[in-house]
Parts: structure tokens; sequence; C-alpha cells
């Protein structure tokens, strides 16, 4: 059974998207799906590490000493990874009063020097927390909760800060590239009507 889209085009009753945002993604060179894995092997994680010290602390009325310290740890890099998967899909925050607007040419370079800023944000960030997990490293820092060396945690935001650089400096390319229409919106989507 198909019901009209406001847009005009018939959706299948047991699709929750339109064709057009279910086949979204734009092909990278790296896969996306690494992003998409990462996503839910953490959020797995966290909701068994969660689920059971709500067990432990149900049933013994203490709880792990390490899931605290875990749980913040993949909280942050969950929002790395997805942060990485945002910029590669162009899904990132803008005003899209800005850039949607104007000649197309202007939104294919306001597209650029927006990849061109997440770029250099991420490098910035990567290179400069390459120092903190030296200091990590070096003054035998550990944690508080379970004393874990420090740099064990630390070691993972220049890594996937430079995957988010390198993640934009792809989309700068596939946008050079791109060629907009009068009936293409931003992301990339032929007109529906």
């Amino acid at each position: 059974m198909t019901t009209p889209n406001e847009s005009g085009p018939m959706l299948d009753a047991a699709s929750p998207l339109p064709p057009d945002i279910e086949a979204a993604d734009e092909p990278t060179r790296v896969p996306l799906a690494i992003e998409d894995w990462l996503t839910v092997i953490i959020m797995g994680a966290l909701a068994l590490i969660t689920f059971a010290n709500v067990l432990v602390r149900y049933f013994t009325d203490s709880s792990f000493a390490w899931t605290e310290e875990f749980s913040v740890f993949l909280m942050i890099m969950l929002a790395l990874v997805a942060g990485s998967a945002a910029v590669a899909r162009d899904r990132h925050i803008r005003i899209e009063y800005f850039s949607e607007s104007g000649s197309m040419a202007r939104r294919k370079r306001l597209a650029q020097f927006g990849a061109l800023m997440i770029a250099i944000l991420f490098t910035l960030i990567g290179a400069l927390s390459i120092r903190m997990v030296w200091d990590d490293y070096r003054f035998d820092e550990t944690t508080p909760g379970i004393g874990l060396p420090a740099w064990w945690y630390s070691i993972w935001l220049p890594i996937v800060s430079f995957a988010i650089a390198l993640r934009a400096v792809g989309l700068m390319i596939r946008r050079g590239r791109k060629e907009y229409s009068s009936n293409e919106n931003r992301s990339g989507k032929g007109d529906a009507s």
C-alpha cells in the first residue's frame, strides 16, 4: 500500500523514510559502514555495561567501580564517531538560510568553505591533543576510578580527530566536484515535483 507524500511521490507504507532519504549516502572512498558499525558496537557496549551495573547494584547494594569510567569514555567516543559520520554525510549543523540561498556557485563555495573549516578545526584538535596524550604517558597519569593509564583513553582523541578531518577533506573534494543544478536541494537530491 502506498500513500502520497506532500511533495508528490508515492511512499511504501512499510518504509519509514522516503526513498531519496534512505539512499542519501554519497559514495565515499572509505566506507561509511565503519562509523555505522562503530556506533552500533559502542551503543551495545554502553547498554550492556549499564545493564550489568544495574543488576549488580540491585542484587548486591554495590556497583562495579569501572562502569562509570568506561561509560564516560564510550559516550565521548560515540560523540566523536557520530561526528565523523555527520561530517562524511554532510549532516553537520549549519544555518540553512545562508547555506541554501544564493546562486549555485555560492552554495558550492559555502559547502567547500564549511568542510575546510571542519578539517582545520579537527586537525588543530588532533595536533593539540597529541601533547595531552604525551603528557599522560610521560607523567604516568592514571584514571581516578580504577587506576588505568590515562593515555589508554586519551590516545583516541587525536586518532578520531584526524579521521574527522580526513572525512571533511573528502567532503570538500566531493563538493568541489559536484555540479549543482537549479532544481537540486542542499542534500544533492533532485526536486521531487
